[in-house]
């Protein structure tokens, strides 16, 4: 008779359950980017699975500036918030996660909850709340409070990033470089800032990458004249299921997948370390 850890059963239902819901969630996940990207290079008139054909034609016609010079002034528009949302967050994000450092714990579990706030609220509520607080104070929607808006949802992702590894730092490696004669600003630029960049360089990918991708707060804060792309993707959806929009998702997909790459190999501790 075997004993209970020799039985194999659970440890077959523990394996068809993780492998089982681990492959579906997988499936879940990949198959939408999967007909998306399959989509893009078909030979018809609408979005429509599956494709009739094979052809390029929907990527020259994105890429032509005279078909598509809107796309091009929204994808501009799109990398310039993101761009600016990373800026904004790198001056108010790293400096919270160095004096977050050197608190108290007791302190940083009470001051914490608040930085990450934005996370926990709605986009969609912080969105119209700060379009009414603007107009309350004379603000029009711009492309300005957009990026302001973008900052205040996303910065947290970056002080997250950034406080993981500051954890990790050890105290005395400041404390040393101090001790030897170093000015507070010497210790910060060859000390602290070069150990927190994988926490800060994961942060400003996240940053971007949820900014470029957000709906929500552009949809309130961004005036007639700065179109983002994701709004102009959901209106070209509505106004005809043009195939440029499979065509915007492929690029964006590839260009995300590049830079994850790249990030990966830049952030990854050497075999040596």
């Amino acid at each position: 008779m075997h004993s209970p850890r020799e039985n194999p059963f659970p440890v077959f239902l523990y394996k068809a359950f993780v492998f089982g819901l681990g492959g579906l969630s997988l499936i879940y996940l990949v198959a939408p980017i999967v007909i998306a990207i399959t989509m893009s290079f078909t030979a018809g008139q609408t979005l429509k699975y599956p494709p009739e054909g094979f052809s390029l034609r929907w990527y020259e016609a994105l890429l032509d500036p005279v078909r598509s010079g809107t796309e091009h002034i929204a994808a501009g528009n799109s990398l310039k918030i993101a761009a600016l949302a990373v800026l904004g967050s790198l001056l108010f994000a790293v400096p919270a996660t160095i004096g977050m450092a050197r608190m108290r714990r007791s302190t940083v579990n009470s001051l914490e909850p608040f930085l990450l706030a934005p996370l926990v609220l709605p986009s969609l509520v912080y969105g119209l709340a700060a379009l009414i607080v603007a107009n309350f104070v004379g603000f029009q929607p711009s492309l300005w409070l957009t990026v302001i808006g973008h900052v205040v949802v996303f910065g947290p992702l970056m002080y997250r990033a950034a406080s993981v590894v500051a954890q990790g730092i050890n105290p005395s490696l400041a404390e040393a470089s101090t001790v030897m004669g170093a000015t507070w600003y010497t210790t910060l630029r060859r000390v602290i800032l070069p150990l927190l960049a994988p926490g800060i360089l994961a942060g400003a990918f996240l940053v971007f990458i949820q900014s470029l991708d957000n709906v929500s707060v552009s949809l309130f804060l961004a005036d007639a004249q700065t179109t983002v792309l994701p709004l102009r993707m959901f209106a070209l959806i509505e106004e005809s299921l043009d195939v440029r929009v499979a065509a915007m998702s492929g690029i964006l997909i590839g260009l995300t997948l590049v830079v994850m790459l790249v990030a990966r190999r830049v952030l990854a501790p050497s075999r040596q370390a």
